[in-house]
């Protein structure tokens, strides 16, 4: 089943022109086209499918600073005032509140990391404090477990993946801009080599500026503009049971297993460290630049089966843009759950939290979570195609620092001063023989 998501009306009519044309209504491309409506301009946000109705709704919803790689803990902490702004200037509800995070563990490793992390986090004026054993255990009583240590990340929060990106599309539309769902876009048009229009299935719209902020499509979209984009996909399952009036923290992370509250009064639970790579053509093509994260991370991924390839986003073809493509296809990535990891992941939450042995499964989804060769997203104009910026390959981070993001990629786009220094997300970094940095605290 797909993940629990609020549908909206968008805009029926096609603009024939605008100033800006967004590729992609997920969260990343939501939060572009709010922040470029602030700035009074005229913006087009085309969906091939729904608002929000893929790995935007697909994720755990936590918005967090803990734990980011310092490349893009900047964005992270940028957008946790970004979200709470949102709702203030929006008047949406988007269900963030700085709950606070709560890790615990009783791997000594695991601990000296958090612990390490939380050195250089706090250098920079980033509040996260070490719990030692008397404090985790009391913290995470509801386990009714001895845990060694901790960490709780203060000014962390949450959001709801079901409400947020409609939220932000609803508040673009109030701010003038038009948003497209069920509308494809097919390609650009350039004269002389830069961006003039896009190509959608309804029709051209006239344009000197394009952002594609279209996740898991990224690549392939990319290759038809001669642009090598190194992207692969990996296939997470997640769960949803009611809890009801149980009493359970807003969010929660202990051996390897998620806990988090959503809006409708269930809890989302996840199992960190059972991805799946399913093989693809461009997984094949850019395996290369991909083997120093997974030699890093090979013990949380294993190999898939072919949904990966039967969805399409993943293609090495070229197509017209007079003829239906890939993503009119293909309009929402929905990959069927993993049975056995969903099993595992209930049996698993249910020995960390016994309360939850009880709750009935209401829901199961999985999605395609786009992700990079060092895990950090690109985020940059494009040189070959003058006109056209990235924004993608967020590998699995992109729902909290969405705001950030978006806040970024406006800034780019309206020359105004960037938010964040963008020089760590260029694509450029990918070029050539250059080291990737596949590092983490």
């Amino acid at each position: 089943m797909p993940a629990p998501l609020k549908f909206i009306n968008s805009t029926p009519e096609l603009p024939p022109e605008a100033d800006v044309v967004i590729i992609g209504a997920g969260i990343i491309g939501s939060f572009i086209a709010y922040y470029l409506s602030q700035r009074g301009m005229k913006v087009a946000l085309l969906e091939k499918g729904v608002v929000g109705g893929e790995q935007s709704s697909r994720n755990w919803g936590w918005c967090r600073q803990q734990n980011r790689d310092e490349r893009e803990l900047p964005l992270a902490t940028k957008a946790l005032d970004l979200w709470e702004q949102f709702g203030v200037e929006s008047g949406e509800e988007t269900g963030f509140r700085r709950c606070g995070l709560f890790y615990v563990s009783n791997d000594e490793a695991e601990i000296a990391t958090w612990a390490k992390w939380g050195e250089y986090a706090r250098s920079i004026g980033v509040k996260t404090r070490m719990l030692n054993s008397q404090e985790a255990t009391e913290k995470g009583s509801f386990t009714g477990k001895v845990w060694k240590g901790g960490v709780h990340s203060q000014m962390d929060g949450i959001a709801d993946p079901g409400l947020a990106v409609p939220a932000v599309a609803r508040a673009v539309m109030a701010l003038g801009g038009t948003v497209h769902q069920g509308c494809a876009a097919r390609g650009i048009e350039l004269t002389g080599g830069a961006v003039s229009g896009v190509v959608t299935e309804r029709g051209t719209i006239r344009t000197r500026l394009v952002i594609h902020a279209g996740g898991a499509w990224a690549s392939s979209f990319m290759r038809q503009l001669g642009v090598r984009f190194p992207q692969a996909t990996v296939r997470q399952s997640i769960l949803a049971v009611g809890t009801g009036r149980l009493s359970l923290p807003d969010a929660f992370y202990g051996d390897s297993m998620s806990i988090t509250r959503r809006g409708d009064g269930c809890h989302a639970l996840a199992y960190s460290g059972r991805a799946k790579v399913d093989p693809t053509p461009q997984f094949v093509r850019f395996q290369k630049q991909f083997i120093p994260m997974f030699k890093q991370r090979w013990s949380k991924v294993s190999p898939g089966g072919l949904q990966g390839l039967r969805s399409g986003h993943e293609t090495l073809s070229r197509w017209a843009l007079d003829q239906p493509t890939p993503m009119e296809a293909r309009r929402i990535l929905d990959p069927v759950p993993d049975a056995k990891t969903v099993r595992i992941t209930v049996e698993r939450v249910s020995r960390l939290i016994p309360a939850v042995a009880s709750a009935p499964v209401v829901g199961s989804w999985a999605g395609f979570v786009d992700s990079t060769p060092d895990g950090v997203p690109v985020i940059g104009e494009i040189p070959a195609v003058p006109g056209m910026i990235l924004a993608a390959g967020f590998s699995g981070h992109g729902f909290g620092i969405g705001p950030g993001a978006g806040h970024l990629v406006a800034d780019i786009a309206s020359g105004h001063a960037p938010i964040v220094d963008p020089r760590p997300y260029r694509l450029s970094r990918f070029d050539g023989g250059a080291e990737i940095d596949v590092s983490e605290f």
